[in-house]
């Protein structure tokens, strides 16, 4: 930038807000998760969250269902406790074209805004909601707390050890940690960005029977039940019929295939695709919002006109969060590889095994690769950032390449990582060290007395033969 294209803010003193154990950046689908883990170890944990409730993309993005198996842990205990208040059905298979794979249920998104607030409040977190986190501060290379924007104004909060659950790498990339974009390299591309919406008064019964006989799904999980198909029915595909839709009215769709889901009786429509988008740009950004709703217009009316069951459909709800796979990969002392995550290879420093599915999304436009794979494990490693001293990373912007984040951005394994920085997090305090000096052994056992699998042999009927 010249000189003209840049202004001084006045330096000035800020009030300090709070004072922590664990400060935790974004109460997405990670952060809660490490906040109660770091908060039953009894520290004393603060959550900021942007927005004004907890859950991200698996509420407010109405992505409702995990691609992967909840193997153990505090995932598991609140898909439990949502199974429990009627907020979602039991796992089920699907079938797919290259394996099969073990999906946790879809969820209510309302549901679980109420359950991962409640458990916050019960472990003791303290909860921020419209609060942002402008940067850092360090001393010596070590994070001590951070900086938020609220109607407060500019305040700071202290804290012994910050994670970041940004999905962004917000704040490691603000405290100088290294990283890379998407693929990375000089022409690093990322997987396109999304946006869900919903449908209402759609035949779920007919669009179940239709997608039963039919060769244009061919991935699906169709239950038997009434119960069954108000929170199990998943299909994918519709590539024949969404061609031939494309060709005789002239809307293009981006996308080949499309996914419907439901949950709670709803039903949740994943078929819209934005590429080579720079998030971190408002004005790109917003472009491609307008894009998506322009996308939604188009596959709502292919439902209707195409597909069985959507005869009298109407666009219930659309998400109000843009979707965003892949941006910032941190540097860690460990960089998990795709080699790695498909090839099974073990670590002694492993704090999650998990068991979710390959899912990229080309960022070149191609179709989606979804296989359903043997478990794999994510090293503690991968959440300490290369340069930076007092933080963790957790959640899709781990230490991963672009293969290899394939899996781990999926829902299962950023709660699973959440939970192990929120542990290790804890343990560090107690102890007297730096996050990166924690006793990783001690981690393990207290992520084990939380009935959390470690290491991919460990986990058990998450992937089968497919049907």
């Amino acid at each position: 930038m010249t000189p003209s294209q840049l202004i001084t803010e006045p330096a000035r003193q800020i009030p300090v807000l709070l004072e922590a154990d664990v400060v935790v950046v974004g109460g997405g689908t990670t952060g809660p998760i490490a906040a109660i883990a770091a908060a039953r170890q009894g520290r004393k944990v603060v959550l900021i969250e942007r927005f004004g409730s907890l859950g991200g993309n698996l509420v407010l993005g109405l992505n409702t269902k995990p691609s992967g198996a909840l193997v153990g842990g505090l995932p598991l205990e609140i898909w439990n406790l949502a199974r429990s208040m009627g907020g979602a059905g039991d796992d089920y298979m699907a079938v797919v074209k290259t394996g099969g794979v073990k999906i946790a249920s879809p969820c209510d998104p309302e549901t679980m805004k109420i359950l991962l607030t409640r458990l916050c409040a019960d472990a003791g977190v303290q909860i921020l909601f419209e609060t942002v986190v402008s940067e850092p501060l360090l001393d010596a290379g070590a994070v001590t707390g951070v900086v938020v924007e609220s109607k407060g104004g500019r305040q700071f909060i202290r804290a012994k050890v910050v994670i970041d659950c940004s999905a962004d790498a917000d704040v490691a990339a603000r405290a100088g940690a290294p990283f890379v974009m998407g693929t990375g390299g000089e022409e690093a591309v990322m997987q396109p960005v999304s946006m869900y919406f919903t449908m209402d008064r759609v035949d779920i019964a007919r669009l179940a029977e239709w997608a039963r006989t039919t060769d244009d799904v061919p991935a699906r999980a169709i239950p038997d039940t009434v119960e069954g198909l108000a929170y199990g029915l998943w299909l994918t595909g519709f590539n024949r019929s969404l061609r031939k839709f494309q060709e005789d009215t002239g809307i293009r769709l981006q996308r080949d295939n499309i996914t419907l889901k439901t949950a709670d009786g709803r039903m949740y429509v994943n078929a819209t695709r934005v590429m080579g988008v720079d998030v971190f740009s408002p004005v790109e950004f917003t472009n491609a919002v307008l894009e998506c709703y322009r996308q939604i217009e188009g596959v709502a009316r292919f439902l209707r006109e195409c597909i069985p069951g959507f005869e009298n459909a109407t666009i219930e709800q659309i998400a109000p969060v843009l979707g965003v796979r892949e941006t910032r990969h941190i540097l860690g002392d460990y960089v998990l590889s795709g080699e790695d995550s498909l090839g099974g290879r073990t670590f002694e420093d492993s704090i999650a095994a998990d068991a979710s599915a390959l899912d990229i999304h080309d960022p070149k436009g191609a179709d989606v690769d979804f296989q359903g794979l043997r478990p794999y494990e994510i090293p503690y490693r991968c959440l300490l950032p290369q340069k930076v001293e007092q933080l963790l990373v957790a959640g899709r912007c781990i230490s991963a390449d672009h293969a290899a984040h394939a899996r781990s951005r999926n829902m299962p394994a950023c709660m699973a990582s959440g939970q192990a920085a929120g542990i290790a997090a804890a343990v560090a305090i107690e102890r007297g060290v730096t996050v990166r000096n924690a006793p990783v052994a001690e981690i393990q056992a207290r992520l084990r007395t939380l009935g959390m699998p470690l290491f991919a042999h460990e986990v058990k009927g998450a992937v089968t033969e497919a049907a």
